[in-house]
Parts: structure tokens; sequence; C-alpha cells
């Protein structure tokens, strides 16, 4: 008879009857059966409710050499009902029941039973995992079995409920826990073997080797033809410095350039490549995120490329695990497209998806995101969702967003490059450090051109011969344009024997339209070098290109995009044309599943070519592509953008001075309209497109261009024309980099009067009464362009008048200047402002500055204390005598010489009325432990 529920709990026996337990309750089955009980008929279906069924009754007789199987035989059965959808169900409907019949004892007490036995399953299941995943780790030890662990998974028995993901990430687990194991059993050996057979180290081995076959070559600006060159071989140290955040500079990039061919040596912190996420040696924590900035073509994507090669060969930074170099060329194409982190690493590189690694929390990962300024990715950093999921979709820029704010993989480190003008992109809070790429030093330059040529005789010939040119020699700070000056000097050598070398950048780049143009004739339309170049294929692809270059110089677009070509009339089978045949003019780049990216080989090709377009357009047709109208009526003129001259009125100017001119040529006003409308740029970013422009109108740089376009008539006329208008500009022009141009602009008219005129004047050693602005500018450049320091700069040494105004003009020499004398110059405490950025300024060579007798007052010494507080600042004397100075003054000085950073090592206040008010302000700030002066001098007043 069935035991009731009411006698179970007192029937006496050897053991009491324990409580319900209610587990019967989901099967006659889940009681373990130790003795087979004969009994007809099939057992009952499952009721879910009654607790009579013989299948409760207690077995009195235990077999002890059954418990592994009876163990086996009730995971089976709890494992097989778990996964029955109607196991939820039925314990839902039955709990409902139970919750109204029995007490909350008897509750607690089924929970705890159901609880030993999901425990008991959960200990099989994890014995069971332990021991095939330790089976598979002797196979892999065993030096018989060379196989990784990941080639084992395919015919792996996946366990309920374990998706792919989660069957990979289980193992991983396991191998880094038996890696410790290992390790703690000091087993270094085996550990290093196991750890190297896991899927990262396999993953990371195949994206090495990928990578290693991606960069191991370059083709210095070659798209598609052409002999590779082993990147080890011609690689150069590049000049790399650690910079400021939040330093923006939107000057055209050739007056960055200039700017930078003169800071050498300045005491910088110098990094090397490898080194880019260490910083400086004062710097603590983490670096994250670096930027690296630099002009365009000087070197950035090589420096990436030669970063992710040495790690590919092992060579550098092996305790990164994976670098996965990104471009913004490619990214900007997946524009309309969503991935998450995950799947956008898996889109561009396989080997991590193959391995089946999904989660990159726990590696040393690398992201290089190349080209920020040629993104078209509305990165927007101020209203874009919070991304911190890896697996989540979204849009690739809201993606980036959070990657490069450290909400997605904190953990992760990311490279961006890019120009200085897209630099303010990213908010400074984002950047750890920024790096600056200032490319080739001198030296550097000489070993570029010997390593490019094996002819020691000829390497010396095209060092000397650049030297000897100030434009081309500040051009090769650009590694892009050695490249483009080796390649016009090689053939000019070979070709020209005894000849005259190209001296000015519009020649250099003529030789270089010509060279190209004829490897084009030859390779690809079967002609002779003896040929003419201009052939009709030759002139149209010219004409096309010449278009491209100017309609998207406007925009400021430097890589352009299929829309980009169909805009300006240039389908995109012929742009892929022009990329094979002028291959080292006109790049494409093909990214992932073909899409197209072109660009020009540099910046300074593209104004060339936008230069040489706007002047044939004008010979062919008289058009004025500079003002849409034509040469007449040339005086209004602002195609370009310049939203940084809006409270100029440019045209009442024009109209102002349209009754000064005197009749001129077509020709004349067409060069004049094109001196105007770059001096309207205030940031210069038509400087060179003009240089090129007025350099084409010379009848030498025609000559060369011939059968490509026509010679203009009375050129040499036109030249004069012009020559006389740029002086009179000049003799305007209140501003020193836009007055230095237009010297570089003479130059390229092959036109020196002024620097010559100067230069023999101060041979004279005749001082003059004043002066004019011309003569200022003229000394400005003759000293910036020599690119040197000057020792001392003494403008009472030129001039007995000199003023505030003469001052701001020449500010740029006073940078460049070592030792900068202006005692008795008329000087107010205004122009200290002026004088401390020129201390703040990261490369300034000034380190002895005397502004004695001068009414600078205490408000200017104030202005000169932010100056001199710069951690930039290198000054060692400063000369204040007779300065109209008070107490005031004492305790700004006593906050410079208590700075950190303050490098003062004399200090004159003699003739100041400081009082004895300011001998308490000065003490304090010499007995500070940072203060490191050697000589203070306040005679008349007191001793310190």
């Amino acid at each position: 008879m069935d035991p009731s529920p009411a006698s179970t709990g007192s029937d006496p026996g050897p053991e009491a009857e324990p409580e319900p337990s209610y587990v019967s309750c989901r099967s006659d089955d889940s009681n373990p059966r130790l003795i087979d009980f004969k009994r007809p008929g099939p057992e009952p279906e499952p009721s879910y409710v009654s607790c009579r069924s013989d299948g409760s009754n207690p077995r009195l007789i235990d077999f002890k050499h059954a418990v592994k199987r009876r163990k086996r035989k009730q995971a089976q059965t709890i494992t097989k009902h778990i996964r029955d959808p109607l196991y939820s169900k039925g314990r839902q409907h039955y709990y409902q029941r139970v919750n109204q019949e029995s007490s909350e004892p008897t509750q607690k007490h089924q929970t705890h039973m159901d609880s030993t036995f999901m425990f008991q399953l959960l200990e099989e299941n994890i014995v069971t995992f332990v021991k095939k995943e330790l089976k598979k780790i002797q196979k892999v030890l065993s030096q018989d079995y060379p196989e990784c662990l990941e080639s084992q998974m395919e015919d792996e028995e996946v366990l309920y409920g374990e998706d792919e993901e989660q069957r990979r990430s289980t193992s991983d687990a396991f191998l880094k826990i038996t890696v410790n194991f290992l390790r703690w059993m000091n087993q270094e050996e085996m550990a290093d073997f196991l750890q190297s057979r896991g899927p990262a180290a396999v993953c990371q081995r195949k994206l090495k080797s990928n990578l290693k076959n991606k960069f191991q070559c370059v083709f210095e600006g070659i798209a598609k033809a052409g002999n590779p060159t082993l990147l080890n071989q011609i690689y150069t140290e590049l000049y790399i410095t650690e910079g400021e955040t939040g330093e923006v500079n939107n000057e055209h990039e050739v007056r960055q350039i200039e700017t930078a061919s003169r800071m050498r040596n300045r005491g910088e912190t110098i990094i090397r490549p490898e080194d880019i996420f260490k910083g400086s040696a004062g710097r603590h924590g983490a670096i994250r995120t670096v930027m690296t900035k630099g002009v365009a073509g000087i070197g950035k994507t090589v420096l990436t490329q030669k970063f992710t090669l040495d790690w590919a060969e092992d060579k550098a930074n092996q305790d990164i695990h994976f670098i996965f170099p990104f471009t913004f060329r490619e990214l900007n194409v997946l524009k309309e497209q969503k991935f998450s982190l995950m799947k956008l690493v898996h889109y561009f590189f396989t080997e991590p998806k193959e391995e089946g690694i999904c989660r990159f929390e726990e590696l040393k990962v690398v992201f290089i995101l190349d080209g920020l300024d040629e993104c078209r990715l509305p990165l927007d950093f101020n209203k874009t969702k919070t991304l911190t999921d890896v697996t989540e979709s979204t849009s690739v820029d809201v993606l980036l967003t959070n990657l490069i704010r450290g909400n997605l993989l904190p953990s992760a480190r990311l490279w961006i490059t890019t120009r200085p003008a897209a630099a303010n992109q990213i908010p400074p809070g984002c950047v750890a450090m920024v790096t600056e790429v200032r490319g080739f030093t001198d030296p550097q330059k000489d070993e570029y051109f010997r390593k490019r040529f094996t002819d020691e005789e000829q390497a010396t010939t095209i060092i000397s011969h650049i030297k000897t040119s100030r434009s081309l020699h500040i051009m090769c700070h650009i590694p892009v344009f050695c490249w483009i000056t080796a390649t016009v000097l090689e053939d000019v050598l070979k070709t020209r024997e005894g000849g005259e070398l190209p001296r000015t950048l519009t020649e250099m780049y003529i030789y270089f339209l010509v060279v190209q143009t004829t490897v084009k004739n030859i390779k690809y339309d079967g002609g002779a070098e003896i040929d003419p170049h201009w052939s009709p294929e030759s002139k149209k692809m010219i004409d096309s290109l010449g278009k491209l270059a100017f309609e998207q110089l406007q925009k400021g677009n430097l890589i352009f995009y299929e829309s980009d070509l169909t805009e300006c009339g240039i389908d995109i089978r012929e742009a892929s044309v022009y990329s094979g045949v002028f291959t080292q003019i006109f790049k494409e780049e093909k990214g992932l599943y073909q899409d197209r990216v072109f660009c020009f080989v540099h910046l300074s090709v593209q104004e060339f070519l936008a230069a040489l377009h706007v002047h044939l357009t004008f010979i062919s047709s008289g058009v004025n592509l500079l003002s849409q109208q034509q040469p007449t009526s040339s005086y209004v003129i602002d195609i370009f953008d310049f939203e940084s001259n809006e409270d100029s009125d440019i045209d009442e100017y024009w109209f102002d001075h349209k009754n000064e001119c005197e009749p001129q040529s077509a020709e004349s006003l067409f060069y004049q309209t094109a001196v105007d409308t770059a001096l309207c740029s205030q940031n210069g970013h038509l400087d060179l497109f003009l240089r090129f422009l007025l350099g084409l109108s010379l009848p030498v740089n025609q000559t060369l261009l011939q059968g490509l376009m026509t010679m203009t008539e009375n050129s040499s006329q036109t030249t004069q024309d012009t020559v006389k208008y740029i002086k009179e500009k000049i003799e305007e022009t209140a501003s020193a980099v836009k007055s230095i141009n237009l010297f570089h602009c003479l130059n390229e008219l092959n036109d020196c009067s002024l620097v010559e005129g100067i230069q023999q004047f101060l041979e004279s050693g005749i001082l003059s009464d004043e002066f004019s602005l011309a003569q200022w500018s003229a000394l400005l450049f003759m000293l910036v362009s020599t690119g040197s320091e000057l020792d001392v700069f003494d403008p009472l040494r030129y001039s007995l008048c000199f003023s505030e105004e003469d001052l701001m003009f020449v500010l740029g020499v006073v940078k460049v200047s070592k030792r900068v004398v202006l005692s008795g110059c008329n000087l107010s405490g205004t122009i200290c402002e002026s004088l401390s950025s020129v201390l703040s300024f990261q490369f300034s060579s000034l380190r002895e500055l005397d502004l004695s007798n001068n009414d600078l007052q205490d408000s200017g010494v104030k202005l000169l204390a932010v100056g001199l507080e710069s951690p930039h600042c290198q000054l060692e004397t400063l000369r204040l005598k007779l300065c109209n100075l008070s107490d005031t003054s004492c305790g700004a000085l006593s906050s410079v010489l208590s700075s950190q950073t303050c490098s003062l090592r004399e200090l004159d206040l003699s003739n100041n009325d400081l009082q004895d008010l300011g001998v308490n302000p000065l003490s304090a700030g010499l007995k500070s432990p940072h203060c490191q002066l050697e000589c203070l001098r306040k005679k008349v007043v007191c001793a310190v």
C-alpha cells in the first residue's frame, strides 16, 4: 500500500521518511532506480502534481557499485527535462498549486534539494569539460602532434545551449588558467609553448605575415607600376617631437615647412617611432591616444607603416598582441553602412575572425587611424550617443567617436595621424599626447639622396645643387619632394649632359611633368624619347587632371571619390586610365571590394596642375578662372572662400585702386589679379599656387611646355609689369609672412633686385636714416632665408630710426635670433605682448633679450612675464635697465623666478624705482628651489 502524505512523516522503520521532496513530481523517472521492479504495463505519465506514485516510494536497498550509473542517469534525466519546453511551464503550474497547499519550510527544503541536484550536474559538466580540454592540451604539448588548439575544435562536442563564441571563450579562459598553473609549477618552457599554440598566438602570426607582405615594399608615389623598393632600405628616420595639445595651424603648409626648416636643435623631446606610446621620460601614466601632426607628404603614413612593419618583423613592441592599421580613405567608403567594432575589424582583417577571436578586452591592441584630414565622416563628439559594447552595430562615425573617446574598448591604444589644420576635429581631452613630424633635417636630406643614388659623384652633385637654391632646399624638408627632385635631376643629368639644372620650383615641376609624360609615351604609347611629349592623348589627360586639381583645390579636397570625379566631368574609368599611365602624378588606391579612391601624389603636384590649368585656360580662351570674368574685369575676385577675411571690403579695395593702374595688357592684369587674390587669403592657402602661376609666365618655362601651350606675346614685358606690381605690393603689405611669399614670387620670376640691393647696402656700412617697408621686407627675407639662426639682431645697425611697427614686421627675425638688442628703440609696454608670444614660441632661438631704455612700465613686464613662464621659453638673459619700473614689477618677476620652467640666469633691473617694497617679492623668488638666477643687477636701489 502506498503511503499517504499524512502517514509518511510518522511511519516507523529503520529510517524516518523525509519530508516530501516534490522532485519526483516532474516524472516517475526522476527518482533513481536501484532495483528494477517488474511491473506490468507502462509507467504512468508524469502528473507534476501527485506525490503518491510508486516512483516516490523510498528505496531501502542501496547498491554502492551503482552510484556512478545512478549519477549519470540522474544528470541525463535532469538535463533532458530542463531542455524540454514543457518543463518550465509544468513546473510553474506545479509550484502555483504547491504554494497553496504547502508550508514555507517545505518550499525552502525543495529549493535546497533542487539546487543540490543542479550543482551535481554542474560539477559533472565542469569535470567533463576540464578532461576534454586537458586531453587537447596534452596532444598539443606532444611533439608528435604539432597542431594548434583551435584546429581541434571542429570535432569537439558542444555543450547544451553553448554557441560558437561561448565555446571559444571558455576554451580560451581554460587555456589561460592552464598556462598560469604551469608557470606556478615552474614549467615556464611548457607554458610558453602552450601559449604559442593558442588562438591569439596563431592569429598574431597570421596577421604579422600579412602585414609584413603589405608594408615591406613602397612605391614612392607610384600607384600601380614601377619597381617596388624595400621600406627598410629606403626609410630615413624622421624628426618627431612631442608637441602640445589643442594647437591648430591653418597656414598654408609651405609656410609651416619654411618655419620648420629653420627649427632644429631647440631642446625638444625627440621621440623614436617605436616609442610613440611611451612619450617623454617625465610623463606619468599610460598613453592611450597619440595624435601625430605633419604637413602633406612629410611622411606620416610611411611612419605608421614602418611602425607596423617593425612589429610584424618582431623588431619592436612585441608586448602588443595586434596592430590594426586603418585609413580614413577606406573608412569613408563605409559611410552609409553599420558595423560593430568587432565586425569592422573582421571586415578589414580576416585573421581574428578565422581564429574565432571576438573580444579584445584582455589583449593589447593598437588601432592606427591614418589621415584624419581626409575624413568625410561626420565625427560629432558632442551629440553622439555613448556606445560601450564592441558587438553592438552602429554607423562608422559613431563607432569611431566612441572608440576615440574611450567609451569603446578603453584598453585599446590609438594612433591618429593628421595634417595640422584638421587636428581640432578631435577634442584635446581625448588625446593624451600630441607629436609632430617635421620631416628631414639637413643631414637626413643628404642621407636620403645618398641612399637613392648609388653613384657617389651623382649624389654629391645633386646635394650641392639643391643647397644652392634656397626654395628647393626648403622643400626637400618633405620626403615626397625629395623623391620628386631625385626623379627630375636623375633624368636631367642623363638627358642634358652639361646643361643647367632647374633652380626654381616651377622649373622643377615642369620637368617632373615632362619626365612623366615621356615615360607614358614610351611605355604605353610605343613612342621614343625623341618624339614630341604632348600627344593629343597626353594633352587631354593633363587638361582633365588640371581641371580636377583646380576645382577640388577650391573645396580643399586632396582625395577624390567617384562623385568628385563626376562633378568635374571625369568618368571613373578615365580616371583609372590616368592613374595607370601617369603613375607618379595621379594615384588610384583600391580598398576592399574594389572601392576606388584617387589623389595626386602630393598637394604641391595638385597645386602645380591647378595653376597650369588656370594658365592654359587663360592663354587658350582669355577666360580668367580666378575672376570667372574676362580679364578686363578682373578686379572683383573671390572665387575662393576666405572666411577669415569677412570684415574687409574686397570690392571697395579693388575699385579704389583701379584708377591708379596704368593701361596694361590682359596678360599683365591676369597675373596681377592672381597676386591680389593670394593676398586676400589670411592663411596663405594660395601661396604656392601663386608661385607656380607666376613662374609659368616666364618665356623659358613656356618653352619647356611648348606644344602643350602657346607662347604668350610680349611675355618679357608682362614679366616686367608683374615684377613691378609685386614690388609695389611689398611696399604696401604690412604682413611679414605675405611679404616673404611675395619675395618667393620674385624668385620664381628670376628677379632678385631687392635682395641684392639690401645686401649692397649692408656691405657699404652706411646707416640709413629710415628703412622703407620694402627694405625691411628684403632684410627680413634675406635673414630668414639663410636657414640658420642669427647670432645677433640689432635693428639700429641698419637704420637710425626704428619703431614698434617695424618691430612687429620683423618679429620673424626675432624668433630665429639668439640675441636681440632693442635698447633705445622707443618701445612701449604694449609691444611686450608680441615679444611674449616670441618667448613662448615652441621653437624660438632667443636666449638673450635687451629691452633697456624703453618706457615699458609695470604693465609691459606683466605681459612679458606670461611668455617667461611658458615651458617653451629658453631665455637666459633679460635686460630691463631704465624701463620705468616700480615695485609692482617685482611681484611678476618673482613668480617667473619661482616657476619650474624658468631658465633665466641673468636679470638686469638697474635704474628702476623698485624701492624697498620690491625687495621682499624678489627675495622670495630668489629663495625658490626652482630659481636658477646667477646674476641680479639692481644698483641705485639696494642689494639683496
